[in-house]
Formats: C-alpha cells, structure tokens, sequence
C-alpha cells in the first residue's frame, strides 16, 4: 500500500470553557506508522483521541480519519468511522457475562455481519492473540494481560485500518506489558497504523518508534531515550 495520512489534525484548537487544551496542533499519522502519544495527565490526550473518533469536536480546525472529513461529517456517518477504527482501553470493558468468544462476535453483530462470517473472524483474531483456545472462557478467568489481548482481538474484528491503544499497559505488570506489546508491534508490521497513548516511558524505550509529546497545549516529537 502506498503511504500517506490516515488521520490528519490540521491547525486543531480544543478549548473548555476558556482553558485552551490543544493550541494549534497539526499532527499526522502515516499508513503503517507507529506513534506514541505520551503527556502529563490533563495534557490533552483524552481529547486527542475524542477528536479522532468523533467524541468531541474541535473549537478550530479540521480532522480527517481514513479519507473521512471527520469535522463536517454528518451524524449518520459516525458509525462508519467507528468501524475504521480499531479501539483498545485501558480498563478491558469486557461483557461479563459474555464468552471471550461472544464478546468478540458481539463487536461483528453490531455491524450486521453474517453468523458464518462472524465465526471464522472471531477464530481468526483470537488466533492471532494466541488465545483461540480460550474462547469459552469467561473474562473473569482470564488473567489482566489475556483480557488485554481479548480487547485487541474484539478491536481487530471489523478489520480497522487504524488502532488507537490508550493506556493498553497501565494496569499490567511487567511481563504482561510486554506480551501486549509484542502484539501490537506485530499487527504494525502486517501494516496496520498504530497510535498509542501512554504514560510508560520504560515501555517507550524499550520498544521505541515515534515519539510525540502534548505539552502546554502543543505537541512536538522527542527522542524515545530520552526520556525520563
């Protein structure tokens, strides 16, 4: 695939109630790229991602997500966007009262997909999480690091072409981290573009690609180690 922008903030200003959060930002993410979005709470990162899946609108300036103008999008289109997009969180959000397998399909059922279909892309990211063999499993029996991968596989369902991860380590030990993060580095090989929130600088380094920092309402690239 030839590279360019799949998401796009030009001369982007948020502001609430007269507090400026994002003060002129332009930022692009490239097809197949990997980025890290890191920032002190309250820098503007929640509202970062908001714009790119349409939760929030900007003051100023426009936003274009997987060739959708997303600022003068209409209302019905929003679903569509969503499902450009492939979101992970940090607090799992998993049905409990669901299979891992059903709380994958259920994210292919909301979209209308066919039940033969549904089943062989739920066996097809669980098999790429490594956790095909937990599908019958309840969330609860799942350690916090297999929930993880789950939320990957359940954001990968619908074939996004873009992965937003927010905080997808922070409440992971170390060893779990590292096991999200060899994935998610493997979806971005196969070509997916990756955009990352976090606050762990020592996964930053240990696993370093580009790096930019919302500080003050700006954002500007740093060097991954750097930082400390």
């Amino acid at each position: 695939m030839s590279r360019h922008s799949v998401i796009e903030l030009n001369n982007i200003t948020v502001s609430f109630e007269h507090r400026v959060v994002l003060d002129d930002v332009t930022f692009n993410l490239e097809n197949g790229d990997f980025v890290y979005l890191i920032g002190q709470t309250g820098a503007g990162k929640s509202s970062f991602l908001r714009l790119i899946y349409r939760d929030l609108l900007p003051t100023t300036g426009s936003v274009r997500v997987a060739d959708m103008e997303v600022t003068a999008m209409a209302e019905k289109n929003v679903p569509l966007l969503r499902r450009r997009l492939g979101i992970v969180f940090q607090d799992f959000q998993l049905l409990p009262d669901r299979t891992i397998y059903e709380n994958v399909a259920f994210a292919m059922k909301v979209t209308g997909e066919k039940k033969g279909y549904i089943k062989q892309r739920v066996m097809e990211v669980l098999g790429m999480v490594g956790l095909s063999h937990r599908r019958r499993n309840m969330p609860e029996d799942l350690s916090g690091g297999e929930q993880q991968r789950v939320v990957i596989a359940r954001a990968l369902a619908n074939e996004p072409r873009i992965l937003l991860a927010d905080e997808p380590t922070g409440n992971l030990d170390p060893e779990a981290s590292a096991s999200v993060m060899q994935l998610l580095e493997k979806i971005n090989n196969r070509g997916m573009s990756v955009l990352m929130v976090t606050h762990d600088y020592d996964t930053v380094r240990d696993y370093p690609h580009r790096t930019m920092r919302l500080q003050d309402g700006k954002i500007i690239e740093v060097n991954p180690g750097e930082l400390r």
